[in-house]
């Protein structure tokens, strides 16, 4: 079918996201300028950002083969594997994605890392993540949604070990906190959240540190969940809220909560598909 990215875990045709034209128009134009650089240059560089620009029209199948065209290419540049696998875990190709990182995280091994450039800047365009923070990151996920907890942790702890600011930080605690969580080590994810107050300065992943805010008792439901939490569009508080419900003994509860999830929002965004994951071995 026209526009059928990919089929969910529960089956369900997965479609391009919708854009403004505005938004649209702006990222073809820089996917075109991509394409005149790699087509006069033939740099490892534009050829990422031709898979990027193509991820971001949400044009994930192009992007995939783009990248497997870099690793093909550059077999020495693990930034081709950290992106195929990035959007891997889009079209819900988890192992797959897990294979990339696997072998992304053994070739910067030992390596200096480097800031990763946001192709989707934030309000103060000062880049947050490194190409080595990513790649512990995304494997942490890839096994989190299998359900490979200790995995997850493992990965995460070495992203962690390469997070050198507040918002890499949070991001990769938030998620290390839940992996804890389901492992039985409530302690342990309480003990490592701890730096997380309010006063922590956060860039862009203002949703991860206000929900470990809620976790710690330090943020209100009600500040997370505004009035017709039914259609709630930010999936990564409504995934963070049901991930908690689920850890705190009220199963039921969070699989309402998913589902309400799985009925909007982007389906291409972490917490829709750790729903999604969550839903698919719950049925």
């Amino acid at each position: 079918m026209t526009g059928v990215e990919a089929v969910s875990l529960l089956g369900d045709s997965l479609r391009r996201p919708s854009m403004t034209a505005e938004a649209r128009g702006q990222q073809e134009l820089l996917l075109a300028e991509a394409r005149r650089r790699w087509q006069r240059d033939s740099n490892p560089d534009d050829l990422i950002w031709i898979g990027r620009r193509q991820a971001y029209l949400g044009r994930y199948n192009e992007a995939v083969a783009t990248f497997g065209d870099g690793v093909a290419r550059f077999p020495e540049d693990p930034r081709f594997l950290r992106h195929r696998g990035h959007r891997m875990l889009t079209l819900r190709h988890f192992e797959q994605a897990e294979e990339d990182f696997a072998e992304a995280a053994r070739m910067v091994e030992g390596q200096p890392d480097q800031v990763e450039p946001d192709g989707l800047p934030n309000a103060r365009g000062i880049p947050t993540s490194t190409l080595q923070s990513n790649i512990h990151y995304h494997l942490g996920l890839s096994r989190y949604v299998q359900g490979d907890f200790a995995g997850a942790l493992a990965a995460y702890d070495d992203a962690l070990a390469v997070s050198g600011n507040n918002d890499m930080r949070v991001a990769t605690d938030y998620w290390r906190y839940l992996t804890l969580r389901r492992l039985g080590r409530a302690g342990e994810a309480a003990a490592s959240v701890e730096w997380v107050t309010p006063e922590v300065e956060i860039i862009e992943n203002a949703a991860y540190h206000r929900l470990i805010l809620f976790y710690r008792g330090l943020l209100p439901l009600s500040d997370l969940e505004p009035a017709g939490a039914e259609a709630l569009d930010d999936a990564t508080v409504a995934y963070g809220l049901g991930a908690w419900e689920l850890v705190e003994g009220r199963p039921e509860a969070a699989m309402r909560r998913f589902e309400r999830l799985l009925g909007g929002g982007n389906w291409a965004s972490f917490g829709f598909l750790a729903a999604e994951a969550e839903v698919a071995r719950g049925r």
